[in-house]
């Protein structure tokens, strides 16, 4: 094909591209339920992935359903968090987090974006994440990784977080939106990486502007 020239033909490409090249792409919180991914993702907050698996077996075996967490004593759910870093914090976004689920949406994670982010501890990202991961439904995560490639491939010009989200939403089928961001993700991670970009070995090498460079 020709080289895509507007953000539209190169998100598409870089859509089509990197589906073949990381089929495999999926989430890395461990997580049996939307709740279980809500934890996972508050969370995961300056804090790898890998650190979080290794605290929610114990978090959800003891607090099994929002209802339990809600009840939770503060200095418990704190000390089994303590590792992931701002644990003070996050033991009220959880305590709260719980309470509202249990107390406004009969214990069940809502699918609603305006639902979702009046949950303590709840962005943008964190709701897209469970939408497009949990619940099946459109949802694009901006993190960081996603950010950064999303300008350096031309496909914005936006330092804002929800202003990239809605600018990829509109060249970005619903259905690939979750997947995108993940295979964005692992991409940034493997080969477009902040530092040293390795430029030699990526699959949009041919079209991307590069930009910041």
């Amino acid at each position: 094909m020709g080289r895509p020239r507007t953000p539209a033909g190169r998100a598409r490409e870089t859509m089509r591209r990197l589906a073949e090249e990381y089929p495999e792409a999926h989430c890395e919180l461990d997580h049996a339920n939307a709740y279980e991914l809500l934890v996972a993702t508050i969370l995961s907050a300056q804090c790898t992935d890998a650190r979080v698996n290794q605290v929610t077996p114990a978090l959800f075996a003891r607090y099994p359903t929002p209802e339990d967490l809600a009840s939770a004593r503060p200095e418990d759910v704190e000390e089994l968090i303590r590792s992931t870093g701002f644990y003070k914090n996050k033991t009220r976004n959880l305590l709260g987090m719980a309470a509202a689920l249990t107390e406004r949406f009969g214990g069940e994670v809502p699918g609603a974006m305006e639902d979702l982010v009046t949950l303590p501890g709840v962005g943008r990202k964190t709701a897209n994440v469970v939408r497009s991961v949990a619940l099946g439904l459109p949802g694009l995560p901006v993190d960081t990784h996603v950010l950064r490639l999303a300008k350096r491939l031309g496909l914005t010009t936006s330092s804002d977080p929800v202003k990239v989200e809605h600018e990829l939403n509109a060249m970005i089928p619903p259905a690939e939106r979750g997947p995108f961001s993940l295979r964005l993700i692992l991409h940034g991670r493997r080969v477009c990486v902040a530092r040293r970009p390795r430029c030699e070995a990526c699959v949009l090498a041919d079209f991307c502007p590069k930009v910041g460079v």
